[in-house]
């Protein structure tokens, strides 16, 4: 996400666009006469989670990490609940996936695995994160899309729209990892806490729409400073630039929940030097991270 993160939850319009970076799914039905799903999770084509659940009593009969095999178990239950043709009688499944970035990149995970099920049992993938996630919807809508998009999440009605995002600076952003990943249910949290008010979101709304017209990095330079202010002033907590980069010359924006994942900024002289002196050694390109 680029634009309204958080102000999204409260029908902000957002700007988001997709990774290159996404999840792989493979499924098989065997009509064995049980009721069992084989779940393999893979991270950049290395098993981490292997779970055998009971769909027929919803148990996890064998697992090698609880925890996220019980998320798994609750997401299946969703998929059930929704599914008129999955996850029923005694057919077994075997489902594998493959995510093919870092998991503390924080580039949808969770929500590419959502839109992933959904498309395979053929339920709603709004629905389904709804019921496993929460949050906007913002990164289902651009799962689905595989494009840029500007979204809305008006009273619960999710709303997006491919678009053009295209300026001629694109080549001099960059993306720097803060080399942690951020609990995006604890930034919503902070969030809610808050007083926001409808002007506020407004603003943001008319500030995605500066965006997506904007064509001269030195005007987007400042729009991406004024957003993080304006988050920060209602947040009550530093900018990305003031915690980790001090003096860097350029707008340093964080994307997403604050604290974590990654930021987004723009080359100068030496940038790259610049960020690895300070401990942050993994920068992309546009052209490296976005679809």
């Amino acid at each position: 996400m680029l634009t309204a993160e958080y102000t999204v939850l409260d029908g902000a319009l957002a700007l988001a666009v997709p990774t290159k970076w996404g999840q792989e799914f493979f499924f098989e039905e065997i009509e064995n006469g049980e009721s069992l799903v084989s779940w393999e999770a893979f991270h950049q084509d290395k098993l981490w989670l292997q779970a055998t659940i009971n769909y027929a009593a919803w148990e996890i009969t064998q697992t090698n990490l609880p925890e996220p095999a019980q998320f798994i178990l609750k997401v299946l239950q969703n998929v059930a609940q929704l599914s008129s043709l999955k996850l029923k009688g005694t057919t077994s499944y075997r489902l594998k996936t493959n995510l093919q970035f870092p998991p503390d990149y924080g580039l949808g995970s969770s929500s590419t695995l959502i839109n992933n099920l959904a498309e395979w049992a053929a339920v709603d993938a709004f629905t389904l994160n709804e019921m496993s996630l929460g949050g906007s919807g913002y990164d289902i809508a651009v799962a689905k899309e595989k494009s840029a998009i500007v979204f809305q999440n008006i009273a619960g009605r999710k709303i997006s729209k491919p678009v053009n995002f295209s300026p001629p600076f694109l080549d001099e952003l960059i993306f720097i990892h803060l080399n942690q990943k951020q609990n995006s249910r604890e930034g919503i949290e902070l969030y809610r806490s808050k007083n926001i008010s409808a002007d506020v979101i407004d603003w943001f709304s008319e500030f995605t729409q500066k965006v997506i017209l904007c064509e001269d990095v030195e005007q987007f330079s400042g729009l991406m400073a004024s957003h993080e202010q304006k988050l920060s002033n209602y947040l009550l907590i530093k900018t990305a630039k003031e915690k980790y980069f001090p003096g860097c010359p350029v707008f340093v924006k964080s994307l997403g929940a604050w604290g974590g994942d990654f930021v987004m900024s723009r080359k100068f002289p030496n940038y790259e030097s610049y960020f690895s002196e300070l401990g942050f050694t993994h920068i992309y390109t546009w052209k490296e991270l976005i679809l």
